[in-house]
C-alpha cells in the first residue's frame, strides 16, 4: 500500500512496482488517517508510508499500523536523511525507511527485503540514525541495552551482532555456519528476550551498548 498526499509521487511508485512480476499494489491513501482504515480493508504485506501528510501524519499511522494484529510491515518515505520522525519510525517499529530519490530498482528490492523479514536501511544514514537514537537518553540508554543483551546466549548474541551489521538471515547462516531456519528461530527468540517487534530494534540495541 502507497502512502504519500503527493498524487504524483503515488503514481510514480505504483509505476515502479507494478511493473514487478511478483509485487502488486492493493491500495493507496492520502494520509495517515486514511491508510489506517485502509490496512484493515486490503491487509496488504508491506505500507510505504510518508511521513509529512495532511489530518494524520506518518508517524502516527505507523504507531496505529504496528498495533494492529499482525501489522504490516513499514517502511517510511522521507526527503532528509536526517529526519527527527525518521527516528522515531524506527524506534516505533518500522521495518526501515527510503529516501524518495532511491533508484527505482531498489525501491522494488526494498520491497521484497521488507516483507522477507529484513529491514531496508539506506546506508548513507543508518549511522547518522543510530547516532541520533543513542543520544536521545546516553548513558542510561547504554546501561540499559548491555543489561538487555547480557540475557542472551552466546550464538543469540553473535546473530544480534550480525544483524546489527545489517547481514541478511542467508548471510548470517553463512557467517556463522548455521541453516538459514535455525536462524530465523533465533531471531525469533531475540524478539521475545529484548521484547522488541523487528530486526531495526535488535539492531539499536546492539549500538546502543556500543558492540558495533
Amino acid at each position: 500500500m502507497l502512502v504519500d498526499d503527493d498524487a504524483l509521487v503515488r503514481a510514480g511508485l505504483a509505476l515502479i512496482l507494478g511493473g514487478a512480476p511478483d509485487l502488486e499494489v492493493v491500495a493507496q491513501a492520502s494520509d495517515g488517517a486514511e491508510a489506517v482504515v485502509r490496512a484493515r480493508e486490503v491487509r496488504p504485506d508491506v505500507v510505504l508510508m510518508d511521513i509529512r501528510m495532511p489530518v494524520m501524519n506518518g508517524l502516527d499511522a505507523t504507531e496505529r499500523l504496528l498495533a494492529q494484529p499482525q501489522p504490516p510491515e513499514v517502511v517510511v518515505l522521507t526527503t532528509f536523511d536526517a529526519d527527527d520522525h525518521v527516528v522515531r519510525a524506527l524506534a516505533a517499529g518500522a521495518s526501515g525507511f527510503l529516501l524518495k530519490d532511491t533508484p527505482p530498482e531498489q525501491i522494488v528490492e526494498a520491497v521484497r527485503r521488507v516483507a522477507a523479514g529484513d529491514p531496508m536501511l539506506s546506508p548513507s544514514v543508518t549511522r547518522q540514525l543510530i547516532a541520533r537514537v543513542q543520544d536521545l537518553d546516553g548513558h542510561d540508554r547504554a546501561t540499559r541495552a548491555r543489561d538487555r543483551l547480557a540475557e542472551l546466549t552466546d550464538r543469540e548474541r553473535d546473530v544480534a551482532l550480525a544483524l546489527a551489521r545489517g547481514l541478511s538471515n542467508a548471510d548470517i547462516a553463512a557467517d556463522l555456519h548455521l541453516s538459514v531456519p535455525t536462524v530465523k528461530a533465533h531471531i525469533s527468540r531475540l524478539f521475545a528476550k529484548l521484547e522488541v517487534t523487528n530486526r531495526v530494534q535488535i539492531a539499536i540495541c546492539v549500538h546502543d551498548a556500543g558492540l558495533v
